[in-house]
């Protein structure tokens, strides 16, 4: 199939609103529907070579493997996570504030958040949990 000119699209936007990029990475959704378009789309007369079909399914078979990995790495980072969250309860965190007062407190609640956690104190007082925080 020959397409022997594209005609340009005049834009009807105005020239003030954000424009929008398109993502850089294509996801596994987006690389399975390409991959469904090109197979509903081929020249009958010329189809795609097999070889080519069969690096594409290859390819395909990456990505979801790939994605289940991390799903798993994932789920198993979380559990990780919350189990030394939950040897952290009763425990005391003791930490100097960024204006220099010393605080310390029994930990009553532990909250995950991406990076690392939040100790709540028995005082009221939450803390990032990280350098300079000493638990005993």
């Amino acid at each position: 199939m020959t397409v022997s000119s594209v005609g340009a699209i005049k834009s009807t936007t105005n020239d003030t609103t954000a424009s929008t990029s398109a993502p850089a990475t294509v996801n596994y959704n987006d690389f399975l529907q390409l991959l469904i378009a090109q197979m509903k789309n081929q020249d009958p007369t010329s189809p795609t070579d097999m070889s080519q079909y069969m690096s594409q399914f290859a390819q395909l078979s990456s990505v979801e493997q790939a994605i289940q990995t991390n799903t798993k790495l994932d789920s198993l980072l979380s559990s990780n996570a919350l189990s030394q969250a939950e040897s952290l309860i009763g425990r005391t965190a003791a930490f100097t504030s960024a204006d220099g007062q010393s605080t310390s407190g029994k930990i009553t609640a532990v909250h995950i958040i991406q990076g690392g956690a939040v100790a709540t104190l028995d005082n009221g007082v939450d803390v990032e949990l990280g350098p300079g925080i000493t638990i005993s």
